[in-house]
Parts: structure tokens; C-alpha cells; sequence
């Protein structure tokens, strides 16, 4: 077998410390759709946050409430141009009802979306990470009610996130699943801590038994990931309580750089609220 050329090799490289650094996908050359933005102290982080929001076609003209999606990695540099502009579409079609999508800009990535780990090469590519707990109480705390206070929500509210963002999602489903109604998982770099939050998977479901909580979750033919998320999956499909309303949407077709974009309008189908 002929060996790979240097060009490949570093492929290669940047490809795996892209997935083990948890890299945010960006799309510089997505519509920029009209939407607000501003900043909320955090004292829970410690820091300014800043915050972008979409509101759905035909919120200024009504008086009527909205659902809510927030995403991780929404910054404008980030996921937030091409999500808000799969949103608007759909909104348009008929195809979901109309929802805010609430996009968190980051400061220190991986300290905000994973958890403490003690795996040696977590903490050299990671050593601030660990604050997800914070992360989650930052937007329970301030940026939800934050948020209620700007615009006209109801209860109802999703998340949306891909490889370290998506193992955010699927944290939170676990340690939290009231917090959300729906969770959408796209990659989620479930490999962090040897895998903590599949190997204590089965003794948590009993907590998110609850007909009112959905997750979708999918994963790309990511040699670091894939694994993990298929085993998550079995664990579900072994354990997941009867109320739960679940499904697993594997694309082993794409990459953990792709998978976001090709799965995100099949998953907000599925997730989010219908328009009857």
C-alpha cells in the first residue's frame, strides 16, 4: 500500500484536533438574516456574553408568543447565520411553526461545553474546560429570563448543537432534561472523559422520562466519535423509558465537518413544532 504523502498526513492531523478540540463549524458566506443583538453580564461565568436573536416572520406585526431554539457556537462569525437561514426557510414553507432562535456567542469554547474530565489528552488540548455546569446555569438563570424580558416567549424551548456543542446537549438531556423540551445532537464529541456520559447513560435515562422531552441525535464517520454515539444509541434503544421520544439518525455518508449542514433541516422537522 502506498503511504500517504505529507499533504495527506496533515490533513489528516487538523482534521482529528478539529474534532478533538471540539471546532465550531463557521460559513463566512452564509445571508446574514436581520436579527438583534446584545450583552448580558454573567455572573454565574464572570464575564459579557454577547447574544444574537432571530425572531420569525410576522413577530413584529403580532402580538402572539414563540417558542424558543438556542444554539451554542451562535455567534455571527459562527452557526448562526446558516441555522437562522434553515429556520426562515422551513417557517416559510409551513414545514414548522414559527420560533426565536436565541444564538450564544463563544468566548472560551471548551471551557463552557464540556465538563471536568481527567483523561491526560482532554486536559492538553482543553486545560480550561470543565464549566459546563456554569454554562447551563448561566442560561437557565440569566439568559433565559433575559430573554423573557425582550421578547414574547412561551415555556416551550429547544437546543441545537454540533460535536462539542452537541456533547453539551446530550449533558444537559442527562443532567438537566427539564431545562429543554427538545434536544438535537449533531456529532457530539462523546468521546470527552472515556466517555462519561455514555457509561453512566443507562442509570440516568430514568430521570428524562418524560413525554413532553425529545432527542435527536446523529453522528458522521468520525473515527473519534461515531463509536460513541453508536453505542449511546444502543444504550437508548436497550433502556430509554417509554415516555421518551427518541431517534437515532446516523449519516456515516458524511464528515464531522458536513454533518451539521446535511442533517440540521431533517432534525428540525422531526424536533421542533409542527404548524397544526
Amino acid at each position: 500500500m502506498m503511504a500517504p504523502c505529507p499533504s495527506m498526513r496533515l490533513v489528516a492531523a487538523v482534521l482529528t484536533l478539529c474534532v478533538a478540540a471540539g471546532c465550531a463549524n463557521t460559513a463566512p458566506n452564509d445571508p446574514v438574516l436581520p436579527h438583534d443583538t446584545f450583552t448580558v453580564q454573567s455572573d454565574v461565568i464572570g464575564e459579557l456574553r454577547r447574544v444574537n436573536v432571530y425572531m420569525p416572520p410576522g413577530y413584529a406585526g403580532s402580538e402572539r408568543a414563540y417558542p424558543v431554539l438556542y444554539m451554542p457556537d451562535g455567534g455571527v462569525g459562527e452557526d448562526f447565520p446558516h441555522i437562522t437561514n434553515t429556520v426562515d426557510a422551513l417557517i416559510r414553507d409551513s414545514a414548522i411553526a414559527p420560533v426565536l432562535v436565541v444564538g450564544i456567542e463563544n468566548t472560551v469554547r471548551r471551557r463552557d461545553l464540556n465538563g471536568p474530565t481527567t483523561v491526560e489528552r482532554d486536559l492538553e488540548l482543553a486545560p480550561l474546560a470543565g464549566g459546563s455546569n456554569n454554562f447551563r446555569a448561566f442560561i437557565r438563570e440569566e439568559l433565559m429570563p433575559e430573554i423573557a424580558r425582550r421578547y414574547r416567549v412561551t415555556d416551550q424551548t429547544a437546543i441545537v448543537g454540533e460535536s462539542a456543542a452537541g456533547s453539551f446537549v446530550v449533558e444537559t438531556f442527562f443532567l438537566e432534561p427539564s431545562l429543554f423540551d427538545r434536544y438535537m445532537a449533531m456529532d457530539p464529541a462523546l468521546y470527552w472523559n472515556d466517555r462519561e456520559l455514555v457509561r453512566r447513560a443507562e442509570g440516568r435515562l430514568a430521570t428524562v422520562d418524560s413525554p413532553d422531552v425529545s432527542l435527536w441525535l446523529t453522528a458522521a464517520d468520525t473515527p473519534e466519535i461515531r463509536p460513541a454515539v453508536d453505542s449511546l444509541a444502543a444504550v437508548l434503544r436497550d433502556h430509554a423509558p417509554s415516555g421518551l421520544r427518541w431517534t437515532y439518525d446516523p449519516r456515516y455518508d458524511e464528515g464531522h465537518t458536513t454533518i451539521f449542514r446535511a442533517t440540521k433541516a431533517d432534525a428540525f422537522r422531526w424536533a421542533l413544532w409542527g404548524t397544526d
